[in-house]
């Protein structure tokens, strides 16, 4: 275990490389290690460079959670910075509350969530949804489509957005599941059921590799996403770099942040990043999330001076971060981030482009106790 007296302040990292989520995890584990060494470049925090302890999860709940195990038994950690799909935070939680570590979470997940070992750095979903469901109603009709992979995230994420869609007047037409694993999607079966609903968009939470077949095959059916889009926040900047431009044109989604933002600090962090790892590997909204957190991760620990649960608890919500997306700090009730919604959509070039910025800062509200009930409320700061 890290102790005062030793020379670094060890850290888990568990992003997959591997698997069928590696594309953006890749891009979560390129973003930590960016500001783990921004950090060591400054003189580490209070004089101790941090030191990251990687291993590869291979997109599997369960090796999530034997791999935290092992950071915790054998590595010497008691922070760890990972997890992805929210089956692998399931998976993580038990493993951290046990041995009193702390979990930073950097992916948007669908809320109704606490624990106190557990830092969320992702959108909840008062942060994504509430503002794309009222993008969907106002630009493109009240007629939805849901389809997801098939585990608790996309079934809870549709549910929400079900419930969001009805009360603006919107109407859900059909529901569907398909395995995370590609090479089990029944394509031509999805697209029936799209032909037979005749959607005015299509929400879909599938992940992973699954993601660019779907749209692939969605354009190849001769549909149009500048007319009838398909809006998800599970499609970010590294999915979209494996299909054609023609397939994800016109194709919507809500996050914190984009690469494209022209923020100082984001422009900044734009060239740091193409310095270190090249203009091939994406910035995603996650990886800036888990860029952000370690940053947060670091302020805590400089105040607390010992990397221990009871030590770090108190301090985390004391500071703020002036992260690409904007300022951001931990919210003391609920272990998660405020953050600055936005609404973007794929342009010509391939690029996810801005639609609609309404440059306020929403407090987190994973339980919907404020937004729930109206799909135009967000509960700002």
């Amino acid at each position: 275990m890290s102790t005062p007296t030793e020379r670094t302040w060890r850290v888990g990292v568990l992003f997959s490389t591997t698997g069928v989520t590696a594309a953006v995890e890749r891009t979560q584990q390129a973003a930590t290690l960016l500001a783990i060494e921004e950090i060591n470049a400054e003189g580490g925090v209070l004089g101790r460079p941090i030191e990251p302890v990687l291993h590869d999860p291979e997109s599997r709940p369960k090796r999530y959670g034997e791999l935290a195990k092992q950071l915790c038994d054998q590595d010497g950690v008691r922070v760890v910075f990972g997890g992805h799909m929210s089956s692998t935070r399931k998976a993580l939680l038990p493993v951290v509350e046990a041995h009193r570590a702390l979990l930073f979470y950097p992916t948007l997940y669908e809320g109704f969530e606490y624990s106190p070992n557990c830092v969320y750095t992702g959108a909840a979903p008062n942060q994504n949804s509430v503002q794309l469901v009222r993008y969907l109603t106002r630009h493109f009709g009240k007629r939805l489509f849901l389809i997801g992979s098939d585990y608790v995230y996309p079934y809870e994420s549709n549910r929400i957005i079900a419930d969001l869609f009805r009360q603006a007047g919107g109407e859900v037409l059909d529901e569907m599941y398909v395995p995370l694993r590609v090479a089990d999607i029944d394509m031509a079966k999805v697209l029936r059921r799209i032909q037979a609903a005749r959607p005015d968009a299509i929400y879909s939470t599938v992940v992973g590799d699954g993601i660019a077949r779907f749209y692939t095959a969605y354009r190849e059916a001769g549909y149009d996403q500048r007319t009838h889009p398909i809006a998800s926040q599970s499609t970010q900047e590294a999915e979209i770099a494996q299909m054609s431009v023609e397939a994800a044109r016109g194709s919507i989604t809500a996050a914190p942040y984009f690469s494209t933002l022209q923020t100082p600090a984001n422009l900044r962090f734009v060239a740091a990043w193409r310095k270190r790892f090249g203009a091939d590997l994406p910035i995603t909204a996650n990886a800036e999330a888990a860029y952000f957190q370690v940053k947060l991760y670091a302020q805590t620990l400089e105040r607390a001076g010992d990397d221990r649960l009871d030590a770090m608890l108190p301090h985390l919500h004391e500071h703020e971060f002036d992260a690409p997306q904007g300022r951001v700090r931990i919210d003391k009730e609920n272990h998660h981030t405020y953050l600055w919604p936005r609404v973007a959509r794929v342009d010509d070039s391939g690029q996810f482009r801005v639609v609609d910025d309404p440059e306020v800062r929403v407090k987190p509200d994973p339980y919907m106790y404020e937004s729930r009930f109206d799909p135009l409320a967000g509960r700002l700061e």
